[in-house]
Order: structure tokens, then sequence, then C-alpha cells
């Protein structure tokens, strides 16, 4: 990938600690941090990674201890919301990271972190090479898949997780089993208008059926939205696409769905890799440029994020500021737009009881708290169970629950013992990440749940399929 020297501000070092300065060490994200709930130590809290921060910027030589206490982190951004000082962490540790990835599009000056170990790197490396490209998570799904069918992901909490490497345990144990087929978008009540599969058009792969280019609005149009497809989503959970393109078709939105489509940049921009994922970014604008609509609509909750950073990330490039700035305006998650939208098509019943994860880079980063709650509880009959804690992250965050999957693991107890506290029928949320961790942790404990996001939960009642095929 190559990199560019505009993806960084013109001093960054100094903008770093200026962030960190505003940093008053006065505790109140010690409460809201994941890891500093783990291990109640200092150096595994944000202000403590502030200050570590603060003294690698001032030129102290980082020791292997502290770049351990930095990979540690989750960047779920619980801190963000629970300052009151309006601390930028997310940027504070998204340059950590870089400086640890050697990102060229990182700032100069600062001591360096101990390298990661070739282990680690080589790990690091393969991760990057992969999720972003999803012909090449198809390939590398395949293996998976096979040592599914033969219950290996079954005999991970009977020993067989002490023989295989953690990050090799913690892929198996987190990819989602093929999900029985739903009623497809468009059927029920709606079937005699065309199941959104079933119409013409040339359109990416998903699964067995194909996502038109265009899913024309139903009635009268009320907006021109263009619709992002994800890689993880669009590999593992492609009926979560096709049920968002159907729910904004039947709310009167035409649904432009870019066949040359690639990565938004999320996991690079979070996972340190700043210069790539400006390289990411530039060809996603200019693929929605090129859409010309009146809104970019995700349903992921890290890309989202990611793509409403775009001016902050090319801020530095005279030639893509303004594009970046303009098409991060137009970003929407789904739940968001909905709402802005207004409702459209009726809603019939749902009788079901639905616990709604939040996602932290939906609640945290983009602070889309209110929204989804208010679209689940404006169907009919749908009750929605309160999880203990919710605010606190899965373990999922982007690549954790595989380069620390130890710690990932113990967060995701957490959260599924409160999810399934809850006695819901259902688990929802917004983000792929967060679907396959919660589930899985739900299922090493016995008690597994189905899941569903948003989406599709919205489908299933504005085409009044009924609740049983969420349940499947």
């Amino acid at each position: 990938m190559a990199t560019d020297r505009h993806s960084a501000p013109a001093d960054p070092a100094a903008e770093l600690r200026t962030l960190a300065s505003d940093c008053v060490h006065c505790g109140f994200c010690l409460p809201a941090c994941p890891t500093y709930q783990l291990w109640g130590e200092e150096m595994d809290s944000p202000r403590g990674r502030i200050h570590l921060i603060t003294q690698i910027l001032d030129g102290t030589d980082a020791t292997a201890a502290a770049a351990v206490h930095l990979d540690r982190c989750l960047g779920c951004m619980a801190c963000v919301t629970a300052c009151p000082s309006g601390v930028r962490y997310d940027r504070l540790i998204e340059a950590a990271r870089g400086w640890a990835e050697e990102d060229p599009g990182q700032p100069a000056g600062h001591a360096p972190l101990p390298a990661r170990s070739v282990r680690e790197r080589a790990i690091r490396a393969a991760i990057f090479q992969l999720f972003p490209y999803p012909q090449r998570l198809r390939m590398a799904i395949a293996p998976l898949r096979a040592a599914q069918r033969a219950g290996l992901d079954r005999l991970l909490n009977r020993g067989l997780a002490g023989r295989l490497p953690p990050e090799a345990a913690a892929a198996l144990r987190l990819a989602p089993r093929p999900r029985p087929a739903r009623p497809p978008a468009g059927s029920g009540p709606r079937q005699a208008r065309g199941g959104l599969l079933g119409r013409a058009g040339r359109g990416q792969r998903l699964g067995g059926g194909s996502l038109p280019e265009r899913v024309p609005a139903r009635g009268t149009r009320r907006a021109t939205v263009g619709m992002l497809t994800g890689c993880v989503q669009r590999v593992l959970f492609p009926e979560v696409n096709a049920a968002t393109a159907d729910v904004l078709a039947a709310e009167g939105c035409d649904v432009i769905v870019p066949a040359g489509q690639g990565c938004c940049g999320a996991l690079s921009l979070h996972g340190g890799r700043r210069a790539e994922a400006a390289g990411f970014a530039r060809r996603a604008i200019e693929t929605f440029e090129h859409a010309a609509v009146d809104a970019v609509i995700v349903n992921v909750a890290g890309c989202g994020s990611a793509m409403k950073e775009y001016h902050d990330l090319l801020a530095g490039d005279p030639l893509w500021s303004e594009r970046a700035a303009a098409l991060a305006s137009k970003v929407r998650d789904l739940s968001e737009f909905l709402v802005e939208l207004g409702p459209a098509a009726a809603r019939r019943p749902l009788d079901i009881t639905v616990a709604y994860h939040p996602a932290c880079h939906l609640a945290h980063a983009q602070r889309i708290v209110t929204q989804p709650r208010e679209l689940l509880a404006g169907i009919p009959g749908l009750r929605l169970a309160d999880i203990a804690d919710s605010g606190t992250c899965c373990g999922s965050a982007g690549i954790y629950n595989l380069v620390q999957p130890e710690p990932a693991a113990e967060l995701g107890r957490r959260k599924a013992a409160a999810v399934a506290a809850t006695g819901a029928d259902l688990l929802v949320s917004a983000n792929p990440g967060c679907t396959m961790q919660i589930s899985s942790a739900l299922a090493a404990q016995g008690t597994p749940l189905p899941t569903a996001h948003i989406a599709e939960v919205l489908s299933a009642s504005i085409n009044g399929t009924g609740p049983g095929g969420l349940l499947a």
C-alpha cells in the first residue's frame, strides 16, 4: 500500500502534546475503562496511558512494559464519553499505535517503542493483509468452515484450545457458523412488490444472491443514498446488507451500492496504520463521489466512525482535504439516518424480547445512543431488555480479540453473562465484531442466543415476516 506524506498534520507531535495536556488526571475515566476494570493498574487506564504517551513525546525511552500497556488498550473510547475535559484520547492512542507499527504517516521526534516480536509482527501483518480484502477473507474462511464441520470449534472448551496458538483458537472460536436461511428481504406481505435479492441488476455477490447496484425506492422517493457494504459484513453477514438495503428502500430511498467499493480503512486507522488508512479513504471518497448521493449509509459501527474522521485523516493533504470533509459530512449510521428521515413504512408486530448491545464505536465514538433504541421501541410488540453495564466493551474492538485473546475473552464472558441475565429472546447489535464476540462467549458458557443486526429486525417488522426467521 503506497503511503503519502499528506496523511498526517504538519506538526503532529506538537498537536499530540497539546491534546495530552488537556488531561487533568481527574480519574473519571477509570471506572469506564475495561482494562482498568480487569487489572486495576494505573498504566492500564486512559490517564496512565496518556502519561506514557507524554513521556514518549518528551523523548523518554519507552520500556517494553510501556509498549504492553499501550497495546492492551481496546480503543473502545468509553473514556472519551466519560471525560469531563473533552480529552481526545482517540487521537492519542491511534498515534501511539502508529509508533508501534512504524507507520510513515505518524509523527517523528518521539522516543521509539520497543519492537514487537517477530511473531507479533507476523500476526498483525497477516490480519491487515486479509481483513480489508473481501476476496482474501473469503478464501481464509474456507478452512475455518472445514474445521467447524469437523466439530473442532466445539472441542475448544474441552482442552483443544491449549494445543493451539491463542490467536488460532480465538479465530476458530469467533468464526460464525453459517446462519440458517432467513426469509428473504422483501418477502411476506410485500413480496408481490419484488424481493430485494430477486431484483434485476448487476451487483456484488452476497452469498447465494446478488445485491443490485441500485435498489429503487418503494413509493415516493425521499432520498438517494449510497451504501457501504463493508469487508467482514460483506463476507460473513451478507444478509445484513440485504436487510439494510431493503429497509432503506421501504423508507423511500433509492439505494446505490457501488460495485467497485473497497475497504473504508477503519481497521487500519484504528490500528495505527494511518497512511494505509488514508489510501483506503481516498478510494472510498472517489467511489461515493461518483455515486452522487445525498448520504452514505453505513451499517458497521467501526466503519462509520472511521469515515466520519476522513476530514481529520486527510486534513494535511491540499488535494483531498475538502473532498474528505464533504464526504465525511454525508456519512450516517443506518439508525442515525432512519431517525433523521422519519418512518414512512408501517411497522408490523414482533412479539419478541430484544437485548440491544451498543457497539463502542457507535455509542462512544459516534455518540449514537438513543436512535437504535428508538427504532426498536417503535416496533409494536417488541420489548427491550436492558443489559447491565451496557456501555462496557465486549472485547471485540476491531482486531483486539485476535491479538489480545485472553483479556478479550474475559470481557466477552462478562458481556455474555450480562446478556444472558436479561432473559431476552434475541441479541441485537450494529457491528459484526460485537456480534461474533458475544455470540461466541454465549455459546461457550452454555447460553446460546440468536443474534441479529438492527436492520434485520426492522426488515422483519416492515415486511411482516414475524420473529420466526430472526430466532432460527
